[in-house]
């Protein structure tokens, strides 16, 4: 099966076209400037994409399996009125441009796997957040349910829509992961805040390996957590990141003086989630690393 994927020049979607195209997978990465995007795996190919309107690469989605990751980096620049504008365009305009292009298509895909964020729960504290719970409020829960909205024509035409809510991927190439180790490695680690909110994390590996399960289920529909089934508090989470590479974690970064730094975009450090995946668990999916030590050990040690 042919594999389409927006946003396939990002973290996440280079790690799955390399590992479907490791397996001898078609892969097709949709891309604003095909010419222009380096480094691919090998055995995938770009095409041109202006990531708002139908094109005609539309042909390709015949038959296959659709992932959609594209939008605007949250972590880059300050959060203005333009950059938030830029956040939700870009990831409901090009969602709405693969939902056209499967309405005008004599052949629908077998899948569209519909990118989304833990975001969408906003800041709940320590209430245990699934699939089944209500989405939050503010700037964030308003963007993942418009991006998941963007789609939702096309369960009525039959195709299967799993709607992934990621939660913070682990990577050593890139990401939160190298950010947030930076001052630990400096001597100058900790908690964001009170420590007290919730990371959902997930390693590179599982995040993944659970696309992959998502497209690969005939049955899986529906949103989906893509996060560890542990999740860890920012004090957890700074405590065994200093363990594992062997550096002090008990200098905090006070929420005021992030506020200060990032403006609004404090609330990717400041706000939480208890976060689980409860229906990956119970379609049978299994985590290479549940356990945050294992996982920082795999990336960092």
């Amino acid at each position: 099966m042919r594999t389409v994927i927006t946003g396939g020049s990002g973290l996440i979607g280079r790690e799955l076209a390399q590992s479907l195209a490791s397996e001898g997978r078609e892969v097709v990465v949709l891309s604003r400037s095909p010419g222009a995007v380096a480094g691919l795996p090998r055995g995938v190919r770009a095409e041109a994409w202006d990531g708002e309107s139908v094109g005609p690469w539309a042909q390709l989605l015949a038959g296959a399996a659709v992932v959609l990751l594209a939008g605007d980096p949250l972590s880059k620049g300050r959060w203005t009125a333009t950059k938030k504008r830029r956040i939700l365009e870009s990831r409901v305009r090009s969602s709405r441009a693969i939902a056209a292009a499967v309405a005008a298509a004599p052949e629908p895909p077998a899948v569209v796997v519909q990118g989304s964020a833990v975001g969408f729960y906003g800041d709940r504290g320590e209430e245990v957040l699934t699939e089944a719970s209500s989405p939050g409020t503010g700037f964030l829960p308003e963007v993942c349910q418009q991006w998941e909205a963007a789609t939702a024509e096309l369960e009525a035409r039959g195709v299967r829509r799993p709607r992934v809510r990621t939660g913070v991927v682990l990577s050593p190439r890139g990401g939160a992961l190298p950010q947030i180790a930076l001052p630990f490695r400096l001597f100058a680690g900790g908690p964001a805040g009170n420590g007290r909110q919730y990371l959902p994390w997930i390693h590179w590996q599982d995040e993944v390996a659970a696309l992959r399960f998502l497209i690969d289920h005939p049955t899986a529909t529906g949103p989906f957590n893509l996060t560890a089934p542990e999740p860890a508090s920012s004090r957890d989470f700074a405590r065994t990141l200093g363990q594992v590479l062997g550096r002090p974690s008990f200098v905090p970064a006070p929420a005021f003086a992030l506020r200060l730094a990032l403006g609004e975009k404090a609330a990717l450090v400041l706000e939480g989630q208890r976060v689980m995946p409860q229906q990956l668990l119970e379609l049978g999916f299994r985590f290479r690393f549940p356990e945050l030590r294992a996982a920082l050990e795999d990336l960092l040690g």
